[in-house]
Parts: structure tokens; C-alpha cells; sequence
């Protein structure tokens, strides 16, 4: 078996005979009868004058052997451990299925509905009326799901990336996704594939709980007891797997008020920009419209400005600004896209970092940055109209410091108005973004135009706090079966790299219980 890269242009992707010739001579057979090849991975270069293919190929004399087979949920029979996992993001769900492998049942604590129902509350938001356990970032499948479902994640030595993806695709994902560079899954098609993980949990002997909002954590001589919901229901167990998600506000006052230590940590605040499709293709493809063989083009960048990082996150090619509201009285954004990123705009998170330097004395005020967070969202949605309509700007505009006569138009449903946000926004994140859009548009020439819009405010990049843990035992230091995991306790950033952290953490688990 040869395995080696080749970078391939649009047309030839198209062209299936002439790219099998392609690698046959690159492979240097000279038979093509007795020659068999296939991608085990692609991605895509797009740095260049013209965007290439880039494939990893693995080929053989003679017949391809089969892909490794996909290795499915495979539950252990149940020990009678019992372990009580609050949230039913990637984190929680990942760890329930790596509990019940071990033969330990997992108790998971939803404070939202069941993915299907949560999509009613979702349809709501865009009305204005949020509801507090269900929306965007709260419900079953966590924030993600509604969300884009990208599994992208560089996060790789954290855990096996390939488990996470084989999981997936147990659970109805496609196949693709495994051989995928940057894989992506979609909001339309997410909801069906989690109802399923949690079929699945229930079938080997776990339990998921729906509009089950914790109120108290139990604790005797140092060590978790019970969840105590909001009904005064105590639900025991013999460990808590804490991944609650990263807007999850009153777990961490919760935990402070107990004395639990929580920590105050940097962070990244901006706002949602959004450009045509057309465009983005444009300045990332030098070319619109698009080769039918090419994605829609999707961007990561970044530059340093006034001494800080600016960075795009969460990219949507072909997708929407939605509302991500977690209650009422706050504006927060956030972007999605279906499978088939088939959308006229493509928007994505353009943030800059908030230190700890940033903040008002955040060594004894663990709650600075979350407090920095919430004004803003709390401050933009006094200066609207009582709706989720978002204050915008062109992004030409912003950076000259004026206000916008105009905007284009948009993906956001509940609609936008024109905004002063050079003067809305705080002034570190203003002059980083202003800065950072100029140098921006230097390397990719177009960026920074009148087409593109400026939606505020994304500010839910990641968790403004930590929940300490133990690098060795991932428990938090002060109190033994303690496991916080995932976004929310500042460990992970995606849905990736949250599933594999729950996975990790249902390992730390199992040696816990085994002492």
C-alpha cells in the first residue's frame, strides 16, 4: 500500500477519470486494471491564486481492502455505580456513552426539553420571548445542535478524535465526516442523530431527565452525595459529571455560594459580521462565482491588533445570524448553517480577546468577566426596542466612526437597525476590532467593505470562568467526585473537542470508583 498527497484543482476533482490517471501516475503502476485507490482524507487549500484539493491517497496493486470498520456503542452490563451528569450537551452525552461501556449507569439532568421540543422555544425566540431552560444554548444536544454542528477541532491530543466521529456515525451521521478535514454535520440533520445517542442510553440501562433545572448540589466530608432539582427531588449518586455548558450562570454562582472555588479566566467578546456569499467566495476563492465543484468558501483569521488577538470563530458559510438569548432582558448572536450551507450570506463570530487585565480585580472577584459579559448583552438590549432585533453597522462604517445611513440586508429574522457601535461597544473591544478589521482586509482585500455588516454582540464564545480540576484525577481539587467537563467548566471549545473531554472524564470516572 502507497500512501501520499495530491493537490488537485476544481476541474480535475470533477473529471473522476482523469484524476484515477492522475494518481496512477503518481503512484508509477502502469495497470490500471490492477490498481485501486481512494481519499482517506480531504481538505481544502484555498491560499493560493486558485483553491486546490488537497487529498491524502492510499492506493494498492490489486483490490482496496474495506475501510475500518466503524466501532458502534458497544454497553457494558451495569455494576450498580451510579454517576449523575448535569447537562445533555456533546460533553454530557459523550460521557453517559462512555459510562455505560464501563458498565456504570449514567443519570443525566436536562434543565431544558428534548431536542425535538426545544425547536417550539427556539421558534419563539425569534419574537422576542426567551425562554430561560430553552433555547439556543439550553436543551437537549447543548448549543451546538441549533448551531451549525461543525466537529472541527485541533484539540486532538485531548482524546481520539476518530472515536468521537465513529460514534457519529453510529448514530446516523454520514460517513464523510471521517474522512473530512474540517466535518460538519448541520442543525437540520444534528437533532435526529442525538435523539438517537439518547435511545440509545436508555436502551443499555441510563436514564435522561428532561426539565430538570438543578438548584443544589449535596456534599458529606468532602464528597458529592446528590443534585438536588428544582422540584426538591434529590437524585443520588456515587460521582457528578458536571458539563452544564458555558451559559450555565447559575451553576457557577451556585458552586461559589457552597464555597466551591471558581475562577475567573480570559475570554473573547465581538460581534457577528456577515458578507454575501458571493463575496466571501471572492476574496477567499479570487473568483464569483464559484467553481460547482468548490464548497461555499468558509475563512479562519486572525491578526494581532493593539496588542491583543483578533479572531474569526464559529465560520457559517451559507448559513444565518440567529438569536441566542438565554433571558430575558439580554441580546446575544450567534450563527448556524444547514448541511447543504446553501445560503446567500456566510457569517461568523469576528472577536477580540478580554484579559483578565480587563477586568475589575478578577483574583477576588471570580464573576469580573462574567459580569463584563452580561452588562453588555443587558446594555445593547436596553438600547433596542424590547425585541431581539440586533443593532448593526457596515463595517466600513464602524471603523470610520460614523453611523450607517443604510444596512444591507440580512439573514437575521428578528431584523436590525442601524447602530452607533464604535460607541456601543466597550473600548477594548471596539478599538481591537476596528484595528483588527483594517489589517484584516490588507491580507484578505475585500473583508473590510460596505457589504459587510456588523451584528451585535457574540459574546458566548467561551466561558468567561473556570471550574478547577486536577490535571491527573480531573476532579476539581476540593471536593473528590467533583468532574467538571467541557465548555462550561473551561475545558473544551466545539462540539469535538467537548465530546472528547466527556469521554476523558468518564474514564477519570471509572478509576475514581474503582479506589
Amino acid at each position: 500500500m502507497q500512501r501520499f498527497d495530491i493537490r488537485v484543482s476544481p476541474e480535475e476533482m470533477e473529471d473522476k477519470e482523469k484524476l484515477h490517471h492522475m494518481i496512477l501516475a503518481r503512484a508509477g503502476s502502469g495497470d490500471p486494471k490492477r490498481f485501486d485507490w481512494r481519499i482517506r482524507k480531504q481538505s481544502l487549500d484555498a491560499r493560493g491564486r486558485k483553491p486546490l484539493f488537497v487529498l491524502l491517497i492510499e492506493c494498492w496493486e490489486g483490490e482496496a481492502p474495506p475501510l475500518e470498520k466503524i466501532r458502534g456503542f458497544e454497553p457494558e452490563a451495569l455494576s450498580g455505580k451510579r454517576v449523575v451528569i448535569t447537562g445533555a450537551g456533546p460533553a454530557g452525552y459523550f460521557a453517559a456513552l462512555s459510562l455505560l461501556e464501563r458498565g456504570i449507569k449514567p443519570l443525566v439532568l436536562e434543565r431544558g426539553k428534548d431536542v425535538r421540543s426545544r425547536r417550539f422555544d427556539i421558534k419563539t425566540l425569534y419574537k422576542g420571548e426567551v425562554h430561560p431552560h430553552s433555547n439556543y444554548c439550553f436543551g437537549e444536544g447543548g448549543a451546538g445542535t441549533y448551531s451549525d454542528g461543525k466537529l472541527y477541532t485541533r484539540a486532538t491530543k485531548r482524546g481520539d478524535i476518530r472515536r468521537v466521529l465513529d460514534l457519529f456515525c453510529s448514530f446516523g451521521a454520514s460517513e464523510a465526516i471521517r474522512t473530512e478535514a474540517h466535518p460538519h454535520i448541520g442543525s437540520n440533520r444534528l437533532p435526529a442523530i442525538v435523539k438517537s445517542m439518547r435511545e440509545a442510553i436508555i436502551a443499555a440501562g441510563g436514564e435522561v431527565h428532561f426539565n430538570a433545572f438543578v438548584k443544589d448540589f449535596l456534599f458529606e466530608d468532602g464528597r458529592f452525595k446528590a443534585a438536588v432539582l428544582e422540584d426538591g427531588e434529590r437524585v443520588e449518586g456515587d460521582a457528578l459529571i458536571l458539563a452544564t455548558g458555558h451559559s450555565a450562570r447559575d451553576i457557577y454562582a451556585l458552586l461559589h455560594e457552597k464555597g466551591i472555588l471558581v475562577e475567573a479566566k480570559p475570554f473573547a467578546m465581538g460581534v457577528r459580521i456577515e458578507h454575501p456569499q458571493e463575496s466571501i467566495d471572492r476574496i477567499f476563492y479570487g473568483t464569483s462565482p464559484r467553481h460547482p465543484a468548490l464548497p461555499p468558501a468558509s475563512y479562519r483569521i486572525s491578526c494581532q491588533a493593539s496588542g491583543r488577538g483578533v479572531f474569526s470563530f464559529c465560520m457559517c458559510p451559507g448559513g444565518s445570524v440567529v438569536p441566542a438569548s438565554t433571558a430575558p432582558g439580554e441580546l446575544v448572536l450567534n450563527g448556524m448553517s444547514f448541511a447543504e450551507r446553501s445560503g446567500p450570506f456566510a457569517n461568523a463570530g469576528l472577536v477580540t480577546e478580554i484579559r483578565l487585565r480587563d477586568l475589575e480585580d478578577p483574583e477576588n472577584n471570580p464573576f469580573a468577566g462574567l459580569h463584563f459579559q452580561q452588562a453588555l448583552e443587558q446594555s445593547l438590549f436596553s438600547k433596542g426596542d424590547g425585541s431581539q432585533k440586533a443593532p448593526a453597522q457596515r463595517a466600513s462604517d464602524f471603523v470610520a466612526a460614523r453611523l450607517s445611513a443604510d444596512l444591507p440586508k440580512t439573514s437575521y429574522i428578528p431584523g436590525i437597525y442601524s447602530a452607533p457601535l464604535h460607541q456601543w461597544l466597550p473600548d477594548v473591544v471596539a478599538k481591537g476590532l476596528s484595528e483588527g478589521l483594517r489589517l484584516l482586509d490588507r491580507r484578505h482585500r475585500g473583508y473590510l467593505s460596505e457589504e459587510a455588516t456588523l451584528l451585535a454582540v457574540e459574546s458566548r464564545t467561551s466561558s468567561p470562568l473556570r471550574i478547577p480540576r486536577d490535571s491527573r484525577t480531573r476532579m476539581h481539587p476540593e471536593v473528590s467526585g467533583l468532574f467538571p467537563c467541557g465548555e462550561g467548566a473551561g475545558y473544551a471549545g466545539g462540539i469535538a473537542s467537548a465530546a472528547m473531554d466527556g469521554m476523558a472524564s468518564a474514564e477519570a470516572v471509572e478509576r475514581y470508583l474503582a479506589i
